[in-house]
């Protein structure tokens, strides 16, 4: 028997993704509902290869006999919806920052903390983690646990559609003006986007970080560990999907490449592609559509102590995203903490 899904914010990018993702995966549903908000009631979204929803109201829907919710319709929606939901018996699975770092709601990434689900009864609402913090710590937790890292530098180089719909129009619009020469006015982003690289990704917090890098700090210790040190410069580049990382990590104890290669190898969720050679790893392009994070370009970094570095890329819709939401519900129904409450 398979359960009825509401996808929250079924219109936008991240939302088709899960409607996509939900098919492609085989999730065990019974009925999927699509959501969004009312002016966008009565358009259509595809599921799979030959359904197609009508897209129904959020604000008029009843969650009641609806058994998992897959939320991404924006913060300041989930935080009134979400509980909403959470109320009526349905489970909620939320892509927005809503309810990251609140005690009592788990923030999980499948592959990294599958325990904390647990902690889902409180309010039965689990928090999808930030895009740029899911693909990292994919990649640090086998290293973590063979060696124990302590501190974390990373420079992000975040694609648009991190920014939604309307940024990645933005991003095309700008640079088809460029080679007509048509002024290249921001809407969406603070500065020029095409051919330009922007270290601004969110609200500017008082001591001069950002929210974006904020949330990649507190997040990891949270999924990861809370000890780890975390100092994070975000920056958008002319990307339209997949983010990339370059990650710099302190251990407590000397880290081969080696041994670190082998860990990542053997690691789900992760594909190690490190040859050195022209081509040799992985970038935002290729890895655009896949459900993976790969990471390339390990080395050792020498001037710290137990230093390593590599560089990371991953589909900030799908595994970002949609994908580990959707991996989260495949976690519960195998731990038989997701089951049919409808009559």
């Amino acid at each position: 028997m398979g359960f009825k899904v509401a996808v929250v914010g079924a219109t936008g990018a991240v939302g088709r993704e899960m409607l996509k993702t939900l098919s492609e995966r085989q999730f065990p549903v019974d009925e999927v509902v699509a959501l969004a908000s009312g002016r966008s009631a009565g358009s259509q979204v595809s599921f799979g290869e030959d359904k197609v929803l009508t897209v129904q109201s959020l604000d008029r829907y009843d969650f009641k006999g609806t058994d998992l919710a897959l939320f991404s319709p924006g913060a300041a929606i989930s935080a009134v919806h979400a509980p909403r939901a959470a109320e009526a018996g349905c489970v909620v699975i939320d892509n927005t920052s809503q309810f990251r770092m609140d005690h009592d709601v788990p923030l999980v990434v499948p592959e990294v903390n599958p325990q904390a689900l647990k902690q889902f009864r409180k309010r039965r609402i689990i928090a999808n983690p930030n895009c740029s913090t899911i693909q990292m710590v994919v990649a640090l937790k086998p290293l973590h646990a063979l060696a124990k890292a302590t501190r974390v530098v990373v420079s992000t180089y975040q694609s648009v559609s991190g920014a939604g719909k309307e940024a990645m129009d933005e991003l095309f619009s700008q640079t088809r003006g460029i080679f007509v020469n048509d002024a290249a006015t921001p809407e969406q982003f603070t500065k020029p986007i095409a051919f330009n690289c922007i270290p601004h990704i969110d609200k500017f917090m008082d001591d001069g970080a950002t929210k974006e890098e904020w949330k990649m700090a507190v997040e990891t210790r949270k999924i990861l560990d809370p000890d780890i040190k975390v100092f994070a410069t975000a920056v958008r580049v002319p990307v339209f999907v997949g983010h990339g990382e370059a990650v710099h990590v302190e251990f407590e104890r000397p880290i081969t490449v080696e041994e670190a290669t082998e860990a990542l190898r053997e690691a789900p969720g992760v594909v190690v592609l490190d040859r050195h050679e022209d081509g040799g790893y992985v970038t935002q392009v290729e890895c655009a559509g896949e459900d993976a994070v790969y990471v390339s370009r390990i080395r050792r970094d020498p001037t710290v102590e137990n230093g390593l570095a590599f560089w990371c890329v991953a589909d900030n819709l799908r595994k970002g995203a949609a994908l580990n939401a959707v991996q989260i519900a495949e976690e519960m129904v195998r731990q038989g903490l997701l089951m049919r409450e409808a009559a």
